[in-house]
């Protein structure tokens, strides 16, 4: 399919995947796989990752034990599936500490002004990527790439090369690249090229308060605690890497987007009380139709089995939470 086509997805196997010899053996391999999840473990491999110690807030550590206990006591996880949990945590673990090394390092950041923000805000699966894609395409907003969401902060003296080209974009891409070998339909449904454009919801999991986990297994405990937190504290975080990262790079004008905004209005407006935010909307059983297809797709290779009902239920309840909050 040629990019900027449309045609429609069918996958037979989705239940049960059916897979050849070489890939049931890569995926016996991937199931098997021992993955390690303590959290003093994952703390102790982000510092390695970027020679640095301090993560800010104390109380994050109480988060990421919070979402560890959920993933463990999530028991339908491949090896493959704990494995890249593993990644996203230390990923953001080690983004964190840089993020305040930097403002440690150049504490004039935060007195960066910020513009009134154009802000996309609807369910998942309802067109909020398109949104803001287009609305990036303004060059007077700033917008952050696939490839920037990765790693916000880079490493020290890990600058663009002669070519100009950015460290962190060319990771990004090998990593896309690869992605696309292991899941190659997934970037049919939601394809993230280091050039997209992506949500804060990302840069705000380095607060470690999201919904993000909850794409990745099946958290409820996980989701019931983060309910719990106090989340004008985690926007006001939120306001702080923007404007660290309007110091970097201008403008200092954001179109932003996050589908779990949704659920926290009141602390987005209280954040950002000058905003203007654009409402998508999907018929919520399109949504979920696409969301659940998506993620079943994913399971194949994060779960042992694939659960499409269980899958289903824990969807439905949680769009209508983000409906009703």
């Amino acid at each position: 399919m040629e990019r900027g086509t449309m045609t429609d997805i069918r996958i037979e196997d989705l239940r049960v995947p059916i897979r050849d010899a070489e890939q049931q053996q890569m995926f016996d391999l991937a199931t098997s796989m021992e993955v390690d999840l303590m959290p003093s473990k994952l703390v102790a491999a982000a510092k390695r990752r970027t020679g640095l110690e301090d993560f800010g807030d104390p109380s994050l550590m109480d988060r990421l034990a919070a979402q560890v206990a959920s993933v463990e006591s999530d028991t339908g996880l491949s090896g493959l599936g704990r494995f890249l949990v593993r990644r996203r945590l230390v990923g953001l673990l080690a983004a964190r500490l840089r993020l305040e090394d930097f403002i440690r390092r150049h504490p004039e950041s935060l007195e960066t002004e910020l513009e009134p923000p154009v802000i996309v805000v609807g369910l998942p699966r309802s067109g909020t990527t398109h949104l803001v894609n287009l609305l990036a395409t303004d060059t007077r907003f700033r917008s952050m790439p696939w490839w920037e969401v990765a790693e916000p902060i880079p490493p020290v003296g890990d600058g663009p090369g002669r070519d100009g080209v950015d460290p962190r974009y060319q990771r990004c891409e090998a990593e896309y690249e690869a992605s696309k070998q292991v899941s190659p339909l997934t970037s049919l449904m939601h394809d993230r090229p280091p050039s997209s454009i992506e949500e804060e919801c990302e840069l705000l999991d380095l607060d470690l308060c999201t919904y993000v986990l909850e794409w990745h297994a099946r958290v409820p405990g996980w989701r019931d605690h983060a309910e719990q937190l106090d989340q004008f504290a985690h926007y006001a975080f939120l306001h702080r890497e923007l404007q660290v990262l309007s110091y970097l790079r201008g403008p200092n004008r954001w179109v932003l987007k996050c589908p779990q905004h949704l659920e926290r209005l009141g602390p987005l407006m209280a954040t950002f009380p000058d905003a203007t935010v654009a409402f998508t909307l999907r018929d919520p059983v399109a949504v979920l139709q696409s969301a659940i297809t998506m993620l079943a797709y994913g399971d194949r290779n994060r779960r042992v089995q694939i659960d499409a009902d269980q899958l289903a239920s824990y969807w439905v309840d949680r769009v209508e939470r983000l409906l009703r909050a």
